[in-house]
């Protein structure tokens, strides 16, 4: 990308040129479906800061908290925002080449050097028993996760796919579960406004 276009990438442009949805849209990632509030919901999210849109996979806190319960989750997912953030930190100071060689590398050697410093991290995790989750190697061996090669079909399908990430009336639902479910892990909470 020329030098001169950089001005222009907020975190909106660079949200959509990312290629951070890629495997979800091309059907290629592993299943990780949740359920909050007897809701399944086909794949998990992150946590973002408000100027970001309402899709499915992005949750953010509630601009104007009306009630206990959403005062509740905006403090509980800024929290965990927080969290998210300080962890990364640590992978920083573990793994010094992700501070000191980033200005000069491509985004995608970039890319895949945050995914190995990530996987590195995990198997430390995993060797001194904190691992949170385990990696299923079945799924990457039924038939049904190999590439399609029907062209057509692959299109209509990430548009699909991408409809479903995008989608407006599955994000609220999302927020809403989730500030039902935080609001009944304490429900003695009372906001200070």
């Amino acid at each position: 990308m020329p030098v001169n276009t950089l001005y222009f990438y907020n975190d909106i442009n660079v949200l959509n040129h990312s290629p951070l949805f890629d495997s979800l849209k091309k059907d290629k990632a592993a299943p990780s479906p949740f359920e909050v509030n007897k809701h399944v919901y086909p794949f998990g999210y992150y946590l973002v800061d408000g100027i970001y849109p309402d899709w499915t996979t992005l949750i953010k806190g509630y601009s104007t908290s009306i009630d206990d319960p959403r005062v509740k989750f905006t403090r509980f997912q800024a929290s965990a925002q927080k969290d998210v953030e300080r962890t990364f930190g640590v992978l920083q100071g573990r793994f010094a080449i992700l501070k000191t060689l980033a200005q000069v590398m491509s985004a995608n050697k970039m890319r895949m050097i945050m995914y190995s410093c990530i996987v590195m991290h995990n198997m430390i995790q995993e060797v001194n028993g904190f691992a949170l989750s385990t990696w299923e190697q079945e799924w990457l061996d039924k038939p049904e996760n190999r590439p399609r090669r029907n062209i057509r079909r692959i299109v209509k399908d990430r548009r699909s796919r991408d409809k479903e990430i995008r989608d407006l009336n599955v994000h609220d639902q999302l927020r809403e579960d989730l500030t039902a479910h935080i609001w009944n892990l304490t429900p003695n909470f009372r906001s200070t406004n």
